[in-house]
């Protein structure tokens, strides 16, 4: 038995639904806080279990008679780390045999990287589950494509614009369907254990590529402005952007702009044996295809 948590999210969700082309629907869990928001998955025959990453008598009583856990990275980055604990030590305890974590690309594990303030949850996960005895897979994702209209906002054709201060760093794209349907070959097929995968584009893209594609499929021209990173603060604080929100976005263009992101590999591309979604594709669907 398989089990998806984070279910109601949008990986999650797509991992289990790559699942289902896969394996038969009574071999799947998913766990979600909320299981009315899975409950479309209940009506195709899997199961459905609550579980709440604060709650560790839910977690124990979530995971019994799981074999494998498909285990989704918590999102609230202040709280991630005590969650995952309660994670893993359930997971041992009713003798989970196979974790697949969804982990975080990064190039070094140095603590004064300026994407630590992300990593450092991950990187302290990755070694409490190599250090649990639990047979392990770790999957590192890149950053999704999906993330580009937080980045250079859903507007940006209409403001002929992308303003971010992530200078000249290239990322190594990949779309969340790829990396969902990676993790559910992974799930389903054997010789995996102990193995970490790197689950990112084969291509790096700058913002200035970015520009261009946009300016090619659009027929406008967009133009790319890397600001200094104080005058950015100040143009998204002035336009009503909770701090929150403006240090998670500075945060990720330092880390663009320092080539945390710039590790291109094909062995996403190699896992699914086909090519993968291009960042011209998306990009037209996503912001030029209506």
């Amino acid at each position: 038995m398989i089990l998806i948590t984070g279910a109601s999210g949008n990986l999650g969700s797509a991992v289990t639904n790559e699942l289902l082309y896969r394996i038969e629907a009574s071999q799947i869990a998913v766990m979600s806080r909320d299981t009315g928001k899975v409950d479309k998955f209940k009506k195709k025959g899997v199961q459905v279990r609550q579980g709440d990453y604060n709650d560790y008598e839910s977690l124990v009583k979530a995971f019994s008679g799981i074999d494998k856990l498909y285990f989704v990275s918590g999102s609230d980055i202040v709280s991630r780390m005590k969650q995952h604990e309660n994670v893993i030590k359930a997971a041992k305890e009713v003798g989970i045999k196979h974790i697949v974590y969804t982990s975080f690309q990064r190039k070094t594990n140095n603590k004064d990287s300026v994407i630590q303030f992300v990593a450092e949850s991950h990187i302290n996960t990755e070694e409490l589950i190599k250090n649990s005895g639990i047979p392990y897979t770790i999957l590192k994702h890149a950053l999704y494509m999906e993330v580009l209209p937080l980045f250079i906002g859903e507007d940006v054709i209409e403001k002929q614009t992308i303003y971010l201060p992530a200078n000249e760093g290239k990322v190594s794209f990949a779309s969340r369907a790829d990396m969902a349907q990676g993790a559910a070959i992974i799930l389903s097929t054997k010789d995996h254990l102990g193995k970490t995968y790197e689950f990112g584009g084969e291509k790096s893209f700058t913002m200035e590529d970015v520009a261009q594609i946009l300016t090619e499929l659009s027929g406008k021209e967009i133009t790319y402005i890397s600001p200094k990173t104080d005058d950015f603060i100040t143009t998204l604080s002035d336009a009503g952007v909770p701090k929150p929100a403006i240090d998670v976005t500075v945060g990720f263009s330092l880390g663009i702009a320092a080539g945390e992101f710039n590790q291109p590999t094909t062995t996403l591309k190699d896992l699914l044996g086909h090519e993968l979604l291009s960042l011209s594709t998306y990009l037209e669907a996503e912001f030029v295809g209506n």
